[in-house]
């Protein structure tokens, strides 16, 4: 898989790209130990149901990260990113952390987005939110990769996913470079007062909320509540698992089907 750069006056930005389908969806992961540019194959095999229908863009965070570097400021650079791509409207699903910029980008750029997937996002984050971030936080930064990707995978994963996972889990961890913990450290605590609650009231497309009933990073209402202050959208849809965990988007079998089938379908008025 080809990586791409996109270059604006203050910053780079990667992304790649698959499909040949006429319209466009555009890919904000969530929060990971590495970039996942290193995963773009597997990427692109997992969402290959998409390709006929969709050219598909997956972009990274920024290259140059700023000390203090909030979601605020990811979702802003992202929309300058996309629009430097040559990108128009297109569709957007965001993941985890990527849900919660495609939130903001949606609200401050309705002409970008025509419709949106929000995977195990949250409105506001807590305190209590925050303590999952400081555990992981204090791993990078004590330069234990290893502890750091299996408390990660521990905590956005189903058991059974995690057990059988673990090792593969420990084996990532031993090309993790400083440079990628310390990068985590800033990613990680962008998510120190984040709040969408009064912009998502500005969302005025169609949009799906998947969450899970056993979500342990932002807990299992999260996704419930979100969906209450956008419901009376046209179109707005949620589904709710339970038992494949935060990062249903990967384990739940059924997922790529389900935001296929919402992306494709005409707005129901």
């Amino acid at each position: 898989m080809k990586i791409e750069t996109v270059k604006t006056d203050k910053f780079n930005m990667n992304f790649f790209r698959f499909g040949h389908g006429k319209r466009t969806l555009v890919v904000l992961p969530g929060l990971s130990v590495q970039s996942v540019m290193l995963s773009a194959d597997a990427i692109e095999n997992a969402y290959s149901l998409l390709a006929n229908d969709f050219t598909v863009y997956v972009f990274d965070r920024r290259k140059e990260l700023p000390p203090v570097y909030s979601i605020d400021d990811m979702a802003n650079d992202t929309a300058q990113a996309i629009a430097a791509a040559g990108i128009g409207r297109a569709c957007f699903f965001g993941a985890s952390q990527g849900a919660m910029m495609a939130m903001k980008i949606a609200a401050r750029c309705p002409e970008m987005a025509e419709k949106l997937v929000l995977a195990s996002a949250i409105e506001k984050i807590t305190d209590a939110n925050c303590e999952i971030f400081e555990k992981w936080i204090a791993f990078a930064k004590s330069g234990d990769p290893e502890k750091l990707y299996l408390s990660f995978g521990g905590s956005i994963y189903p058991r059974d996913v995690f057990d059988f996972s673990q090792s593969v889990l420990a084996q990532a961890a031993k090309s993790v470079t400083r440079d990628e913990l310390s990068r985590f450290v800033i990613l990680s605590k962008s998510a120190e007062g984040f709040d969408a609650t009064q912009e998502l009231e500005k969302i005025a497309c169609p949009t799906l909320v998947v969450g899970d009933t056993d979500d342990r990073v932002f807990g299992g209402g999260a996704a419930l509540s979100i969906f209450e202050r956008l419901k009376n959208n046209p179109g707005t849809q949620l589904y709710l698992y339970n038992g494949y965990g935060h990062a249903c988007y990967d384990t739940a079998p059924d997922f790529k089907e389900r935001i296929l089938r919402f992306l494709i379908q005409e707005d129901e008025i």
